[in-house]
């Protein structure tokens, strides 16, 4: 078996992953304590935390070198988005980098969003699968002084003077919604077929990181859990010690075990052979949104009354779980998605 063969069934890290993940859990480890994040529910968003994270590189190194970014790969880039997700980090980042990818495969990153390369402006798309006509929701559109939206077979770009308005949400994002007819500036950045697939490489894109995110989350929720689970007693045993309690733990770490494999395996596959297994990307959303709000759910119940207070960072983690999927419309979606590309592939023979 040749190395390229193996690499599509090992997806083990390199040292250099490895340094990539070390990096950016220290640093949310340091600058983003639960503290942080419940300070910026209000709004979704910590302007120090984004600013400190963008001089970490984290927004250049998801661009490609030809539009001055450094050329990560999406395995990459998974690495940090788990990061965001342990730490329920209040930053846009996975909309901003999908944003500005695609923004980067049209040619559009010029001298009026050159700064979305070092994060100085944030970028922002809609992703949802199906296209809906008229204003929609968009995660990062109150914070966005760009934002890609499909018309048609186009591919717009919207600024607005005054940015719309955040709504309340579950997932404590900073959304809004967005009218693209009341847009001050609207550029047309790519048309026809090749626009509407590069705008469908952005929705896997987000879709994939968004579940890598759920992992990270799901870990720590779990970690939460099973440290409460260790020093409650009962009868004069540990909690953590009854079939009630360590058998959902268990679920939990197959779930971080499973979901971190499937997201892996979808980068590997979208960066290298995107049209060999296309349903991965959804997949791995669709496994972390379902699964992903049963484990942060378990979590709370493991920790009873203090686990459904509002102060617990279990409930912090729980509605976000439900809550972030729900960013890019209906998962069920995705789920239907993935049975058009499996029902086509069996159909012709594949």
């Amino acid at each position: 078996m040749d190395r390229f063969e193996l690499r599509r069934l090992d997806y083990s890290l390199s040292g250099d992953h490895v340094a990539v993940q070390t990096a950016y859990r220290q640093f949310f480890k340091t600058h983003c304590p639960i503290e942080t994040v419940r300070a910026a529910e209000p709004t979704g968003f910590d302007k120090n935390l984004w600013e400190r994270l963008c001089a970490m590189g984290a927004t250049t190194m998801a661009l490609p070198e030809s539009s001055g970014g450094d050329g990560a790969t999406l395995v990459d880039l998974t690495l940090v988005a788990e990061e965001i997700g342990r730490a329920l980090a209040p930053v846009p980042w996975i909309d901003h980098v999908c944003a500005g990818r695609l923004l980067a495969r049209a040619g559009e990153l010029d001298a009026q969003t050159a700064s979305v390369v070092s994060g100085e402006q944030i970028a922002a798309f809609d992703p949802r699968i199906d296209e809906v006509p008229g204003p929609r929701l968009i995660p990062t559109g109150s914070l966005a002084d760009h934002i890609l939206v499909r018309d048609g077979d186009k591919v717009v770009r919207l600024s607005y003077s005054s940015r719309p308005a955040k709504v309340d949400n579950i997932g404590r994002l900073p959304m809004a919604w967005v009218d693209p007819d009341t847009a001050d500036l609207r550029v047309l950045v790519a048309q026809g077929p090749s626009a509407m697939a590069s705008y469908a490489r952005a929705l896997d894109e987000w879709r994939l990181l968004t579940a890598a995110a759920l992992v990270g989350l799901v870990e720590e929720t779990m970690t939460i859990a099973a440290e409460f689970a260790k020093t409650r007693y009962t009868l004069g045993v540990p909690i953590a010690t009854l079939q009630a309690i360590s058998h959902p733990l268990a679920n939990m770490a197959i779930t971080v075990r499973g979901g971190r494999n499937l997201v892996r395996r979808a980068a590997w596959f979208l960066d290298n052979e995107p049209e060999e297994r296309p349903e991965l990307a959804l997949s791995a959303f669709v496994f972390m949104a379902e699964e992903g709000v049963k484990a942060a759910t378990m979590a709370v119940h493991i920790q009873g009354g203090l686990g459904v207070s509002a102060e617990a960072a279990a409930t912090a983690y729980l509605v976000r779980a439900r809550g972030w999927p729900l960013a890019g419309g209906d998962p069920g979606a995705s789920a239907q998605r993935i049975g058009e590309i499996v029902a086509a592939r069996e159909g012709a023979g594949v």
